[in-house]
């Protein structure tokens, strides 16, 4: 039980803090703008300079592919159109269970505005229990519990192209002429959080083959079916955007850091907006209903992309910035871009700050106490009528679920 007594007389000290925070954040920020401002003027240089030592550069940072000062104004979308969305959650293995497993829950919504059709709002649940899905991911020195969250992602993708395979019969592909007969629908496919998996980086190559090509596969088919793919980051952590700055902030005559910064990547001379995120930045540039400029991340997983490499921008959605991801092929098609945007913000409106569709298939997917209760119920069920006995949790499990205090 929280002591409240015990806590009050810590909220001086924090609320203390976080008032002198606020006040080196203004100054970060106004530092930041004053670089955003000098970049505006030199930024083909900067680029040049990027790109010329960018396998020296040690910190994560993009390349603005529009003038930083870029504010566009997002469409009005089409009254008919339709939003798909797919998201994922779990129940971790436990050795104190009835049985050691754990089970994927992926919540699917496809949402049809102005057709008169019928929404689909359910979810595809999966249980693993065969020792290749509950060991395999060991021998990379994986934890059971991380190889799950790798294995869901995964999971929401593949399960997102088929959605949209379903919706985007009859479109054309890439190259392929539209008859007068074919008259797609726009649509619109998200997921929430970002399309670069940065976890990647740290997986040996045979379990990274086990995630990412199934991924890029249902890109590939979203792709073939012309529905752009988008994701929606809420309250983005990011700063590939301020690091862009950090290369004018340098103050050695070239960006080498492996050269004049090796090893003292918390103390490094350009390091001056820090903890600044890239949302901060663009809250002071951005109006409600418009876009910052497009920016291609840099990050070196993205090597293993190929041509399905990301680009990002920043959306002023009218709560909040927003990081929008999206493939180069839906970047590189200024048309489906813009209407995905259109999409995008029409749904943040309807779900009062936040996509519907995304919140909608999170809904679909979470599995609460309840659920559990009833999952492992059923197991236990199915257990005694395959003839097994002792079934149970374990005597510390049980405990903790009643008390007597």
């Amino acid at each position: 039980m929280l002591d409240l007594t015990k806590l009050a007389r810590q909220m001086q000290g924090l609320s203390q803090h976080l008032s002198e925070e606020a006040v080196a954040s203004r100054q970060r920020l106004e530092l930041a703008q004053q670089h955003l401002q000098k970049a505006y003027e030199h930024q083909h240089e900067v680029i040049a300079l990027q790109e010329k030592w960018r396998d020296r550069i040690l910190f994560a940072n993009a390349t603005p592919l529009e003038p930083l000062n870029t504010c566009i104004d997002i469409p009005i979308p089409p009254k008919v159109h339709t939003v798909i969305a797919t998201d994922g959650s779990q129940i971790a293995p436990n050795h104190h269970e009835i049985a050691y497993c754990y089970l994927l829950n992926i919540g699917r919504v496809v949402l049809h505005y102005g057709q008169n059709r019928y929404p689909i709002m359910d979810s595809l649940p999966e249980v693993f229990y065969r020792p290749e899905d509950l060991y395999a991911s060991r021998q990379w020195g994986i934890k059971t519990e991380d190889w799950m969250s790798y294995r869901r992602t995964a999971s929401e993708a593949i399960v997102l192209a088929e959605l949209a395979k379903g919706v985007g019969i009859g479109r054309p592909r890439d190259g392929e002429e539209k008859s007068s007969s074919q008259s797609p629908v726009p649509t619109l496919a998200m997921v929430d959080g970002s399309l670069i998996y940065w976890f990647l980086e740290q997986l040996p190559t045979d379990a990274r083959d086990r995630i990412l090509p199934p991924i890029l596969s249902a890109w590939q088919q979203m792709r073939d079916v012309q529905i752009p793919l988008m994701g929606y980051l809420s309250a983005s952590r990011n700063v590939e955007g301020v690091n862009f700055l950090r290369l004018l902030a340098c103050t050695h005559p070239v960006p080498d850091c492996l050269s004049y910064c090796p090893n003292q990547l918390e103390k490094v001379p350009c390091k001056v907006f820090d903890p600044l995120r890239d949302t901060a930045l663009w809250t002071t540039q951005l109006k409600p209903g418009q876009r910052g400029p497009l920016w291609r991340s840099n990050n070196r997983i993205l090597e293993l992309y190929g041509d399905q490499t990301i680009y990002f921008c920043y959306v002023h959605v009218g709560t909040e910035i927003a990081r929008i991801e999206v493939p180069a092929w839906v970047a590189e098609n200024t048309a489906m871009f813009d209407q995905a945007l259109g999409l995008m913000l029409a749904q943040v409106q309807k779900g009062y700050g936040y996509p519907v569709a995304i919140a909608e298939a999170h809904n679909q997917a979470v599995v609460r106490g309840s659920d559990r209760s009833r999952f492992f119920a059923l197991l236990e069920k199915q257990m005694i009528k395959a003839g097994l006995k002792n079934v149970g949790t374990s005597y510390k499990e049980a405990r903790k679920r009643g008390s007597i205090a």
